[in-house]
């Protein structure tokens, strides 16, 4: 007999394959059946409205619901695998990875962009300190070189999954100690009337290192959204200068554009 929980995991995951299939009939017979397939279920892994397993059908179960063959449903999976939408463990089940979308036109928290999204947002702290800038600090912050400042770096999590490796830095006169940051940076701002109120912020792209590989579970390579944000106060003074490295497979970036 299968109980409540199992009983709703199959009609879950019939309902998914119900819609991948519905999707690979709706394009051009002529496209390959790998790539209708791959395309069908990279639009219900990036749709966000869409309910699914945190996994994929097993690739037998796929092929005998989809009337395909087996080396056709690995082909998809595959190339879904080469854009980081899905993780293939050895022995164990395909992992989705559903990209968080960011909105680049709003002055957010990565805590507050998480909770919108209903993810739950973490940190693994790397350390905390208070020292002198380094110059690139320095310059951006506008402090002298013999200032202090409070410097955060910790790799951001969603859902317990590593998604950015982000280093903060603060002005002492704003933050005087480390140990009043827990998760959110910009909680203890606003505890000392220090919250950001603009942002500029600088995109560029480069692949991870071995060191970005090891803090983000990426591989060697893979890309990177590198974004640097410089925050002001209200009288516009410099409050935050944060280096944030995205993973580039997990990390959606929307702007809204207006004429």
């Amino acid at each position: 007999m299968f109980n409540e929980k199992e009983t709703g995991n199959a009609m879950e995951q019939e309902r998914f394959i119900a819609q991948i299939k519905s999707g690979v009939d709706r394009l051009d017979s002529e496209i390959p059946q790998h790539k209708r397939l791959k395309t069908s279920l990279q639009r219900l892994i990036t749709d966000e409205s869409v309910e699914c397993s945190p996994f994929l059908p097993a690739e037998r179960v796929l092929a005998d619901a989809l009337s395909l063959s087996r080396v056709t449903v690995r082909k998809a999976i595959d190339l879904l695998a080469e854009d980081g939408l899905v993780r293939r463990r050895h022995g164990a089940k395909t992992e989705i990875n559903r990209p968080v979308q960011k909105s680049l036109s709003t002055l957010a928290s990565f805590s507050e962009d998480m909770v919108a999204r209903g993810m739950e947002p973490g940190c693994i702290w790397i350390s905390k300190e208070i020292g002198r800038p380094s110059p690139a600090e320095a310059m951006a912050l506008g402090l002298p070189p013999h200032a202090e400042i409070v410097r955060l770096k910790r790799i951001r999590t969603a859902d317990g999954k590593p998604v950015a490796y982000e280093t903060a830095a603060v002005p002492a006169k704003f933050l005087p100690s480390p140990l009043l940051v827990d998760q959110s940076l910009y909680e203890a701002l606003a505890k000392r009337h220090a919250l950001p109120q603009r942002a500029m912020q600088r995109l560029r792209s480069r692949p991870a290192t071995a060191k970005d590989s090891t803090l983000l579970e990426c591989a060697v390579g893979a890309p990177l959204l590198i974004i640097e944000r410089l925050c002001f106060l209200a009288d516009e003074q410099a409050v935050e200068f944060t280096e944030t490295r995205y993973r580039g497979d997990l990390y959606d970036f929307v702007v809204e554009l207006s004429r």
